[in-house]
């Protein structure tokens, strides 16, 4: 039964999968929020309008959206960035912030709408999975610190040691104030004077304050505070985010019909909120609909957003990966087949809504899909409704999720970094080949200590090189060279038989075994050089399947040099692309004549014997291939 484009045949398994898959994403929402540094209603907007509008425009059926692991690493970078930018103001760098997370989504549809989304499965595993371990640890690390209780912010101490650089800031940011007005600093010294004296003791604590934050702050920030966090342990906090981790992992014994997330979200909450006297909450979460902020669009700055172009387009690439794989498994799962550019798409849309209420951008996540199809969705409705209870809890319960303690989502962000490191690429670093584990490795570290988008950049490139390398190596071993007197030597073709007994030493095999391209394309050169003294070479073609440009020119210039060495040149199985791309060039029938292309190695032995035994000229040979200079330099010209 179908209405408004909708199928509502199977509504019922699509409302308890919807509901349930929208209880699942309630806790991760939240505590995605508060880790990207948004707080924890960014994370819950979020999660409201990706998982309703991917749904409504996707192309997977199953898929439920929101806030993700990878997703919010990549929006902390952004988001600490651009807020360090504004002095540490988080309402004045919001504008900028959304609107990088509107470009993300729209460049998302982009990409979608030109139907990139195709190429994705061409990631190389190993960069994925160094990826998605370094996001693992880079979650685990930034936990530490909530985990025990310690807010460097919040530690006077430490504050205290922050004071000087404040003060070296609030003078800088003076100068600065004072050259956008055209005020020359030598010549109105007093006027600095003047404004430095009017800097606060207050201001000064409270830039010391932003400074203590921003120095805590990703993965290096956070280890250097871990001997200050153990020393300054809060043993509530402590004691409530190991508790939210032993009822995670131990509920699940016990029953996985109802989420375990779940329930130590609530277990711990209501304990703490009616056994503890004071705690540290998650913060107020906004009662109501979330507002529409059109300061996106007339608040932003054009030179806070440019350096982050780069981070929109990673989470707009990562969006697009993290989504997809999630609709290979969601595929896999209902035995259907996702349409890859309305799925990205809607995650687009999704995103670019999310970013104008105020939400983080989210992609497909897979355990909440999983569970979605587990608990019966088959429709597109199951992820509107997961978007909608989500909308109802803020809309009902917002006040009562506000005093969530910050430690309980500690404890799920926790469990999130474990569970999304890939144990499987980990587990078999020893067997898998060394150059696949050393880009596991490089995109490991460079995703945990340098950046997210460098990473993924350098392990595709590095991914690329190793390959032509490999393959390079293994065009090389396969490939020989062998006279016909001594090839019993080398390991024969088929179709070669006995023909070394009929044809003297001046006859020389290339066997080429694999694609001629630029990987392969110098040592294919080298080799040919390396030639001894003969009348022809037969270059077999039968086992290549493709030529690049580079592999194309190394063998013109290898055919011109033999050609001018009085050799004579001779080709069999030649097909496909190769053929076309000779040609292309006038390489065949130019340098080398359609009659000297064999389509086989028997037709090319009655032409080697005729050859050998008539004693043909070189002369002759060197005419009839039509090897003159000035033909050379036309193709070189070409």
């Amino acid at each position: 039964m179908k209405k408004f484009g909708f199928d509502f045949s199977h509504l019922k398994g699509d409302l308890f999968g919807g509901i349930t898959a929208g209880i699942v994403a309630l806790p991760l929402a939240l505590a995605f929020g508060l880790q990207s540094g948004m707080g924890a209603a960014a994370g819950l907007y979020g999660a409201i309008f990706i998982s309703f509008f991917a749904a409504l425009f996707g192309g997977t059926n199953t898929q439920i959206s929101g806030p993700t692991a990878p997703m919010t690493a990549v929006s902390m970078v952004v988001i600490a960035g651009i807020v360090q930018a504004n002095g540490g103001d988080l309402d004045k760098a919001l504008p900028s912030i959304l609107m990088v997370f509107l470009l993300s989504g729209l460049l998302q549809i982009g990409i979608g709408v030109l139907g990139l989304g195709k190429y994705i499965r061409f990631i190389p595993y190993p960069v994925v999975s160094g990826f998605m371990s370094g996001i693992g640890v880079i979650i685990l690390i930034t936990q530490i610190l909530p985990m025990v209780g310690y807010y460097p912010q919040e530690d006077k101490a430490y504050v205290k040691e922050n004071l000087a650089q404040a003060e070296e800031i609030l003078l800088e940011r003076i100068l600065r104030e004072e050259a956008s007005e055209d005020i020359l600093v030598l010549e109105d010294f007093e006027e600095t004077i003047n404004r430095a004296g009017k800097i606060t003791k207050q201001e000064i604590e409270l830039e010391a304050v932003t400074l203590a934050k921003q120095n805590s702050s990703g993965v290096l920030g956070s280890l250097r505070q871990v001997p200050r966090a153990i020393k300054n342990i809060s043993w509530v906090d402590m004691i409530l985010c190991l508790l939210t981790i032993f009822i995670i992992y131990g509920f699940k014994r016990i029953t996985t019909s109802v989420p375990s997330t779940l329930v130590a979200l609530i277990g711990v909450s209501l304990g703490a909120y009616f056994l503890l006297e004071s705690y540290r909450t998650i913060g107020d979460i906004p009662s109501g609909f979330p507002l529409f902020r059109m300061e996106v669009f007339t608040g932003f700055s054009l030179g806070q957003v440019l350096p982050y172009l780069g981070a929109a387009f990673s989470l707009a690439a990562l969006g697009s990966i993290d989504s997809l794989l999630t609709s290979i498994v969601a595929d896999n799962m209902t035995r259907t087949k996702h349409d890859s550019t309305k799925e990205l798409i809607g995650q687009g849309i999704g995103n670019s809504v999310a970013a104008m209420f105020g939400g983080i951008p989210g992609a497909g996540a897979t355990i909440r899909t999983v569970v979605n199809i587990q608990s019966g969705g088959k429709t597109r409705i199951s992820g509107m409704v997961a978007g909608l209870l989500l909308l109802v809890v803020l809309l009902s319960l917002g006040t009562l999720a506000s005093q969530i303690p910050a430690a309980v989502l500690a404890g799920i962000l926790i469990t999130v970094g474990i569970g999304v490191m890939d144990y499987k690429g980990l587990k078999h670093i020893n067997v898998i080949p060394r150059t696949d584990a050393v880009v596991m490795l490089v995109v490991l570290f460079l995703t945990v200590f340098v950046g997210l988008l460098e990473a993924v950049a350098i392990g595709m490139i590095l991914s690329s090189i190793l390959f032509m390398k490999v393959i390079s190596d293994v065009v090389d071993d396969k490939t020989t060279t062998a006279a016909l007197r001594d090839f019993s030597r080398e390991v024969a073709w088929k179709d070669e038989g006995d023909i070394i007994d009929r044809i003297g030493d001046k006859v020389y095999i290339k066997h080429l075994d694999g694609p001629l391209f630029f990987g392969f394309a110098a040592r294919f050169q080298d080799m040919i050089k390396a030639l001894p003294d003969l009348k022809v070479l037969v270059i077999r073609m039968d086992k290549v399947p493709y030529v690049d440009q580079s592999g194309l020119y190394a063998m013109e210039d290898a055919i011109m040099d033999l050609q001018d060495q009085g050799i004579a040149v001779v080709f069999t199985g030649l097909h496909g692309q190769p053929e076309i791309m000779f040609e292309s060039i006038n390489l065949v029938s130019g340098l080398i004549p359609t009659e000297y292309c064999f389509e086989d190695f028997s037709t090319c032995t009655e032409w080697l014997e005729d050859y050998i035994n008539s004693n043909a000229s070189l002369d002759t040979i060197r005419e009839s291939q039509k090897g003159n200079q000035i033909l050379k330099n036309s193709l070189r010209e070409m």
